[in-house]
């Protein structure tokens, strides 16, 4: 199995940026395609981001598309999320997920390991 740690979080104001990290273990890193979802208390899990295994390809929700980039260092089994122009509306539990197939891909039956999640808080 895949085990993924994210890491990143934290507290920020309004308009402020944070980076996320999501770091991978095994060989396996450049066969996944890699995304991240965020949940709010008492709110579903959503979808935020993915990128293709090697890069080339991202796609975002459209809640975030302009604000976020994702990017993944290969040689160092690592996916990042740059979270920039933060609002309150940000504020939820990050999770890091992997998925082996290209299916499915912006909503979580999609993904096969998941991280534990960073928090990040936006204050207003």
């Amino acid at each position: 199995q895949v085990q993924l740690v994210e890491s990143g979080g934290g507290l920020v104001q309004a308009g402020g940026s944070l980076r996320l990290s999501c770091a991978a273990s095994g060989r396996t890193f450049s066969s996944y395609i890699m995304g991240w979802f965020r949940q709010a208390p008492g709110k579903e899990r959503e979808f935020v981001s993915y990128i293709s295994r090697s890069g080339g390809i991202t796609y975002y929700a459209d809640s975030v598309k302009g604000r976020f980039n994702i990017s993944r260092d290969n040689a160092k089994n690592t996916v990042y999320l740059q979270m920039n122009s933060l609002k309150s509306e940000d504020t939820a539990l990050y999770y890091c997920a992997a998925a082996i197939g290209g299916r499915g891909l912006t909503g979580t039956h999609g993904y096969d390991y998941w991280g534990q999640g960073t928090q990040v808080t936006v204050s207003s």
